[in-house]
């Protein structure tokens, strides 16, 4: 490191604040509490007190900030989606992400790179030229690309599918972005300690308490909080959240596993995804290629990784991408997913009064963070479901009302 670098680090002079405060102690009563500081818990903190003036807000975190599926994703951003409700849900959040390096004064590397889908069939060549008439309709930048396009915008991918999984063509979606996962927590995070929100981690909810219907306390490792709202994010632990007020959900737990290689020269601009030999690719900041591929077939909730999953993974992106066969992978983690069986969120309101959820995101939570801390903020200041969420309502399971998003969400990514 040089001198004058270390010398500036050490001076006294230039102190480095933490990102967020630690406070010590519980209160005893908080207008919200919210269960999970991910990046969804997070974001509805920083939206309640920026945009609602709600600033006695708690967050509690079982673990550390960032430590559960915010920090253990692949960090692509899109809106490509194939509902209506899913397509002008996740163009808001695009259009959110923009100026959230901004808003935090915070760099969370935001780099807007370009989305292909591989289509390997006829059949998902016609589901790409949907997605794109949808996406189109709504305003959001999509179009079908051939080999041509193809083979000259990624000359360093074998069309031929490694012989048995030729592309035929791809959905292009302009407005694909990666950003740093962590970052993203930290800045919430930080916006909203400065706002007055609390933010308690190591401090895991053991019961829930509720009175004439409603929501009363959160007890804690730490002590019994009062409260008259409740927000419930926490992903793969959403059944055992529920369980604690005797509610039941379609939420299946899955691990999502992902790796990363060591540091190359960049040569991969674009996010390329294929649904048929699932896996999709990026490369980082740092030059690391970060990868991913579809669900564990099991329910599990664990985070543990596999040597399976590399197998497979390394297998299918070679036969995209064959001169990576000495690339060496230095790390891989998973995550827990909770899917749903239409493969879409579930937001706002439950049959407990006060008590609210964001859960159900599967494999494309990060994406959402923004727009879901937003709309959920709405949702807890007004008592109305924000217009942007009305179509994931957990009421529509009961009413056979589904938003069928597997179309466009088939690989997790």
């Amino acid at each position: 490191m040089p001198w004058r670098l270390l010398r500036y680090a050490m001076n006294p002079a230039h102190p480095d604040g933490r990102m967020f405060s630690r406070p010590e102690k519980l209160r005893n009563r908080y207008d919200v509490v919210i269960i999970g500081g991910g990046g969804h818990g997070l974001a509805a903190a920083y939206y309640l007190a920026r945009e609602h003036g709600i600033r006695n807000v708690c967050v509690l975190e079982k673990g550390y900030i960032g430590g559960g599926n915010t920090g253990r994703n692949t960090t692509i951003i899109r809106s490509n989606y194939i509902t209506p409700e899913g397509v002008r849900f996740y163009d808001e959040s695009v259009r959110l992400w923009q100026d959230l390096s901004e808003d935090f004064d915070l760099n969370l590397f935001y780099a807007t790179r370009g989305h292909y889908t591989l289509a390997h069939s006829d059949s998902a060549m016609r589901t790409m030229r949907l997605r794109a008439e949808i996406n189109k309709h709504y305003g959001i930048a999509s179009e079908v690309v051939d080999r041509e396009i193809l083979r000259r915008e990624l000359p360093m991918m074998d069309l031929s599918g490694g012989g048995h999984a030729p592309v035929l063509g791809a959905l292009y979606h302009a407005p694909g972005a990666i950003a740093r996962h962590d970052a993203v927590a930290w800045g919430y995070a930080r916006g909203a300690d400065r706002r007055g929100v609390e933010i308690h981690q190591q401090t895991e909810v053991l019961g829930l308490a509720v009175r004439s219907g409603k929501i009363h306390a959160v007890q804690t490792s730490r002590g019994t909080i009062e409260t008259d709202s409740v927000l419930c994010a926490v992903a793969g632990a959403t059944p055992r959240i529920l369980a604690m007020l005797g509610l039941t959900s379609p939420v299946c737990v899955h691990p999502l596993q992902a790796m990363v290689s060591e540091p190359v020269k960049p040569w991969l601009d674009p996010i390329v995804v294929s649904g048929s030999l699932h896996v999709y690719v990026s490369q980082s900041a740092r030059g690391e290629l970060v990868l991913g591929a579809s669900l564990d077939p099991y329910e599990l909730h664990s985070t543990r990784s596999t040597l399976d999953f590399a197998e497979g993974l390394s297998a299918h992106i070679l036969d995209l991408f064959p001169f990576l066969s000495q690339i060496r992978i230095v790390r891989q983690w998973a995550g827990m997913a909770d899917m749903t069986p239409d493969f879409s969120p579930i937001m706002g309101k439950t049959p407990i009064g006060g008590f609210y959820l964001d859960a159900g995101w599967g494999t494309w939570g990060f994406k959402a963070t923004p727009v879901a801390g937003k709309t959920m903020a709405h949702t807890i200041a007004t008592g109305r479901e924000h217009p942007l969420a009305a179509g994931f309502s957990l009421e529509r399971f009961r009413n056979f009302a589904l938003t069928g998003e597997k179309g466009a969400a088939a690989v997790g990514h």
